[in-house]
């Protein structure tokens, strides 16, 4: 059984419908990025999944024994997120907080597991900087731990290398791409399809078009065609 199975899923604002008909299904493993215009319902999308808004329609089923809580996720950030004032250790422990119920403190188990996430993700020596005086990069992995210690099973990550430099892009790209050989499950919203086409297993363009399959099978699509020469026309596709 799939880990979520979305049918005939309609997704809006106050009634008003941004998009309809979508039906899809991630696999435990499979590395599926999310394209399409701007204002198609993306990042709407990738709420929903996450049970932090209602559908307008349609169902989402969680299988394989996955619960809502145990999906780790990585937003965009705002300018008042990047510039947040407490410790690389702190933010990252954070993602244990569903761990801790009624629980006041964190365990030796969820300090244990935030120091391995951190190692990880190669920020060891940054556990006690202050978070607001790191790198664009720097903070994603900082961001990608946190998801980290939420989860062993689903990421959610939503323009992860929105901002970076090319060289930090292609290592943020790679460090996801390690993540899903390891057995995570990966769906991230990109606007750089060129880029992201390069790792993802599984393409889900929502929009005017709909599409849902393989990548290879997406580049093969008039959907994918399509959208390519928009990319290379100058246009991006956030949102």
């Amino acid at each position: 059984m799939a880990y979520i199975t979305v049918r005939d899923l309609s997704l809006g604002y106050d009634s008003q419908v941004i998009v309809s008909g979508l039906n899809f299904q991630v696999d435990k493993g499979d590395y599926l990025c999310i394209v399409g215009e701007n204002g198609s319902g993306k990042t709407t999308l990738m709420k929903t999944l996450l049970h932090l808004k209602q559908p307008l329609g349609g169902q989402i089923q969680n299988g394989e024994g996955l619960r809502p809580n145990e999906i780790g996720y990585l937003p965009q950030q705002t300018d008042v997120q990047k510039d947040f004032p407490a410790s690389v250790r702190e933010i990252v422990l954070s993602g244990c907080q569903n761990r801790c119920g009624l629980r006041p403190f964190y365990s030796k188990e969820e300090k244990t597991l935030a120091a391995k996430n951190m190692e990880r993700m190669k920020i060891n020596e940054l556990s006690g900087r202050c978070y607001r005086e790191l790198s664009g990069g720097q903070q994603q992995r900082v961001l990608l731990a946190r998801a980290l210690c939420a989860t062993r099973k689903v990421l959610l990550l939503d323009e992860p290398v929105a901002g970076l430099d090319p060289v930090v892009t292609t290592q943020m790209y790679e460090l996801i791409t390690e993540l899903n050989k390891e057995g995570i499950t990966i769906i991230m919203i990109s606007h750089d399809i060129a880029a992201a086409v390069k790792y993802v297993s599984h393409i889900l363009h929502i929009g005017d078009t709909l599409f849902f399959g393989t990548t290879a099978e997406y580049l093969e699509s008039d959907a994918g065609r399509m959208f390519f020469a928009l990319q290379k026309g100058g246009e991006y596709c956030n949102g």
